[in-house]
């Protein structure tokens, strides 16, 4: 029976290690050693399926698919940079909208869930854009709109900081228009709200840069 038990144990264990996602807490997990970046560990944001619908998300700063602005870089985390929030711009808001919210997200982080850099809800559905640095100390959000505490920690925006040597990460910028604003408690933090957009997003639309050091 003890051969048995053990048997059942290994079993067990290598069932496991195979599920292990190819990034881990403190660094890869040396079971994927060798991955190409495709077959890195990707964290898809919490949002039910919608479609643009019209909405549309862009930077005067830097492109769809291009390269993640210097001025974005954090200060702090071992990184040197302005960290200064870029300036966005939407169109195509649809009929109905009550609210927009706002994320940054990188899925190619080495935690095993991503890491949120900047989250805002409740934009009016007026609102057709953000302001560079709007969110950071002193920016200016338009009125009604709130910050949650981003991954660092900390109130607002926080910039690109991937570790050296990593292949370039995504910074994924999504804006969603919502059927209704958002009651949301002091101290939620950006993956409850996107589970609270379950059932609220009328079309949401992403804009994507690349960055790596």
């Amino acid at each position: 029976m003890r051969h048995l038990h053990t048997a059942a144990l290994t079993v067990t264990t290598l069932s496991l290690a195979a599920c292990a996602p190819t990034q881990m807490i403190g660094g890869a997990n040396p079971m994927n050693a060798g991955l190409n970046p495709a077959q890195r560990l990707t964290v898809a944001q919490p949002a039910p399926t919608a479609t643009a619908m019209g909405l549309s998300l862009t930077s005067p700063t830097f492109a769809n698919g291009g390269a993640y602005p210097a001025a974005q870089v954090a200060s702090g985390f071992g990184c040197s940079g302005p960290n200064t929030s870029p300036a966005l711009n939407w169109s195509g808001v649809p009929a109905g909208t009550q609210s927009l919210v706002l994320t940054k997200y990188d899925p190619d982080a080495p935690t095993g869930s991503g890491f949120w850099h900047w989250a805002v809800f409740n934009i009016p559905a007026s609102a057709t854009g953000l302001a560079q640095g709007a969110g950071n100390p002193g920016g200016t959000l338009p009125a009604g709109a709130t910050q949650l505490n981003n991954d660092g920690g900390q109130p607002g925006f926080i910039g690109a900081c991937p570790p050296v040597g990593d292949p370039a990460h995504r910074y994924v910028f999504t804006l969603y228009a919502l059927s209704s604003t958002l009651d949301l408690p002091a101290g939620t933090s950006p993956a409850v709200l996107g589970f609270m957009l379950n059932g609220k997003v009328l079309a949401k639309t992403s804009l994507t840069a690349y960055y790596g050091r």
